[in-house]
């Protein structure tokens, strides 16, 4: 086949996916929940403790009617909800669960980007499955996951990663919501621009600034209206309100960065004390890039501060060293556009992914 066949061929197929997404409901409680029966019906959490400035990683449905949130500190938590359980998590419990919800998606297809422990997407356009019905294999891997491990979980089915993620979240918990190619038209112009990919409170109260507060709204903007506004980011509010994107499902997704935190039971009064942490923290660091395959190159340093009003900064500098002084130096940087208590310290680097060149060479052995 010539160039010019394979990428129509290629383009063809691009726009003739079809995608799930498969996003466990309240995942670690879920467990916590199916391994003691007495815990469910009641308020539950998993994260750490309020006593030493633990946060919540996730909650059950009975805890989110109070407020109840993931990444809300546990203190906090409880005070919405009083009678709130709060179990120390048990992540290799989490772990293995996962693998045997993958282990379960494999059944169906190799084209699987897991995004966490506890969702995925898949690329089902080529199966031989229930005739090609992408509908089908999501109701019969929630059948499965459902029979086999008593969890739930939500599906989202569509002909691309941003509209079956948005799916997965319509009819949750364990719920299944399918946008037909015919339907994408009408349910984007009707979705808040706070529901698009990469559109968070910022973004989303710049656009309402301009009237833009729905899809319908955002494509009445041309295109070098809204790159004039947004920058590059402009080029993908446009596509996202067309239900455009074309973004595969990455069946090996490579790590972007390692990194290092910790949250610390009394605030760190100031830059001196918050630097009396790094070298625990950057042997730490040291010990995890120490555990990265050879496929990985270290590349800019970043360092991350909560401060104790829960604001917090990331600052990286491209080109700058990783030795402990170059860390030093980007945290009294991080400090600096704060100035107040902090909570959490955290560190790391960015990596680059050398491995996609040694495969291009592989394909010519």
């Amino acid at each position: 086949m010539h160039a010019a066949q394979a990428d129509f061929h290629a383009r063809g197929a691009m726009t003739q996916r079809k995608i799930i997404h498969i996003d466990c409901d309240c995942f670690y409680a879920a467990i916590e929940m199916r391994d003691d029966p007495r815990l469910a019906n009641r308020p539950l959490a998993v994260g750490g403790s309020a006593d030493r400035r633990g946060v919540i990683a996730t909650c059950n449905y009975e805890a989110r009617a109070y407020g109840v949130r993931s990444a809300m500190p546990s203190g906090h938590a409880l005070k919405l909800c009083p009678d709130l359980l709060i179990v120390r998590p048990r992540m290799e419990v989490y772990k293995a669960v996962s693998r045997q919800v993958q282990a379960i998606f494999r059944d169906y297809t190799e084209v699987i980007e897991p995004l966490s422990l506890d969702e995925a997407f898949l690329d089902v356009t080529a199966t031989p499955h229930f005739a090609g019905s992408a509908t089908r294999i999501a109701q019969d891997i929630r059948r499965r996951v459902w029979q086999d491990l008593s969890i739930t979980v939500s599906a989202g089915v569509a002909p691309n990663k941003f509209l079956a993620k948005i799916a997965s979240d319509w009819r949750k918990p364990n719920g299944l919501f399918v946008i037909k190619p015919d339907e994408i038209e009408a349910f984007v112009a009707a979705l808040p621009v706070s529901k698009l990919h990469g559109v968070g409170k910022v973004t989303a109260d710049k656009l309402a600034r301009q009237g833009i507060r729905s899809c319908a709204d955002l494509r009445e903007w041309d295109k070098l209206a809204l790159l004039r506004e947004f920058g590059s980011f402009g080029e993908r509010l446009w596509n996202l309100a067309r239900g455009l994107d074309e973004r595969p499902v990455q069946v090996d997704s490579r790590r972007q960065s390692v990194s290092v935190e910790n949250t610390y039971d009394q605030d760190l009064p100031d830059l001196p004390a918050c630097l009396a942490q790094l070298p625990e923290l950057y042997e730490a660091l040291s010990t995890r890039r120490a555990r990265l395959d050879d496929g990985y190159r270290a590349d800019k340093p970043f360092v991350k501060l909560k401060f104790h009003d829960f604001t917090q900064t990331t600052l990286e500098q491209a080109g700058a060293g990783l030795d402990l002084d170059s860390y030093r130096l980007l945290l009294g940087a991080a400090f600096a556009r704060g100035n107040k208590p902090v909570r959490l310290v955290g560190i790391g680097m960015r990596l680059l992914d050398l491995r996609g060149h040694y495969q291009q060479l592989e394909l010519f052995d």
